[in-house]
């Protein structure tokens, strides 16, 4: 049995997950929270995750109920994703390796959530809508490289949900995205947003300014309310996001669809790509927010899967990069 532990930490999560021949055996996490109308700054993310991140790791052994000796690869994320989080949990994982005697492997974070969502789902050979805060890429697997249909052009779909939430002052707690998801289910008056799709990509910034700029005047003249804004604002970027993943499986002759990464447990986005998925006669397949917010077991299975295919990072090249593309990986575990 092969056992890999998996360090993630691309962003405001920080997470260590363990995972054994396809079973999760723990999974702990901690995110960083900023006030209501704040981002969360690089700096201050590195400084939260390096102050937890001893007392995760903690965790995740006596969770799994492991010791240092049963671990048989140490696995990390080495981007896409902030520089200095990164780089935090990139030195914990290197010295961990050397202070057990383990090989290391260093992980691209969009292929941990397609890993992860393939176990989790036992989706065959899916489309994949990869949808997170810092990404938004619609992917397809052939011949031994996960390749990008569509994306964003500008910003991701949850940087454009989470920007929103500053404007409008929605709680970070315990994510923007979901409090927006909350409030738009009480939504009645659908405002018309700008709708921008570029063949198979996407662009979310203009809808951004657009909304941000309207949402005062709107919600002081009393026009629509909150909830309206976060209603129209889901329905307008999902609508976009069906649309190219449609497009990508009609290419494909695909016939599943895998939605990951941290905005796909968003249960209105799986239900507007359930209707789409009917129609076709396709079939959808998501994860809850234990699988899809990143987390250090999706990190663990994609390692899991490169290192069981006889792939491992030497120290000298175990460097972090946060642009780091998702075609880039040789996928050798593949058939």
């Amino acid at each position: 049995m092969t056992v890999v532990i998996g360090f993630e930490g691309s962003a405001n999560k920080i997470g260590i997950g363990i995972i054994r021949d396809g079973e999760v055996l723990s999974n702990p996490r901690r995110t960083y929270i900023t006030p209501p109308g704040q981002g969360f700054m690089p700096s201050d993310t590195a400084r939260h995750h390096r102050a937890v991140i001893l007392t995760v790791l903690k965790e995740a052994l006596e969770q799994a109920g492991l010791k240092p000796a049963d671990i048989d690869c140490v696995a990390y994320t080495k981007g896409p994703g902030m520089g200095a989080p990164l780089v935090t949990v990139a030195l914990v994982a290197r010295t961990v390796a050397q202070l057990w005697g383990k090989p290391l492997l260093g992980v691209n974070h969009c292929i941990g959530h397609i890993e992860m969502g393939r176990l989790i789902t036992k989706a065959n050979n899916p489309t994949v809508l990869y949808v997170s805060g810092g990404n938004t890429q619609v992917i397809a697997y052939s011949e031994r490289r996960y390749r990008i249909f569509g994306e964003t052009i500008d910003i991701a779909v949850g940087n454009c949900l989470d920007r929103f939430a500053r404007v409008i002052k929605i709680s970070n707690d315990p994510s923007p995205g979901y409090n927006i998801e909350q409030m738009a289910k009480k939504g009645t008056h659908y405002v018309e947003l700008p709708y921008t799709v570029k063949g198979m990509d996407v662009s979310f910034s203009g809808i951004l300014s657009y909304i941000e700029e309207a949402a005062h005047k709107m919600l002081s003249c009393g026009q629509c309310t909150a909830e309206d804004l976060c209603f129209s604002l889901q329905e307008t970027v999902f609508s976009m996001l069906v649309e190219i993943t449609e497009r990508a499986m009609a290419h494909c002759g695909s016939q599943e669809v895998l939605i990951v990464g941290g905005v796909g447990c968003n249960l209105r986005l799986q239900e507007m790509m359930g209707v789409m998925c009917d129609e076709r006669g396709a079939k959808l397949f998501a994860t809850d927010e234990r699988f899809c917010i990143d987390n250090g077991a999706m990190i663990a299975q994609a390692g899991w899967e490169m290192f069981r295919s006889g792939q491992v990072t030497q120290l000298e090249d175990s460097w972090i990069t946060q642009r780091y593309r998702t075609d880039e990986v040789e996928v050798t575990w593949r058939d």
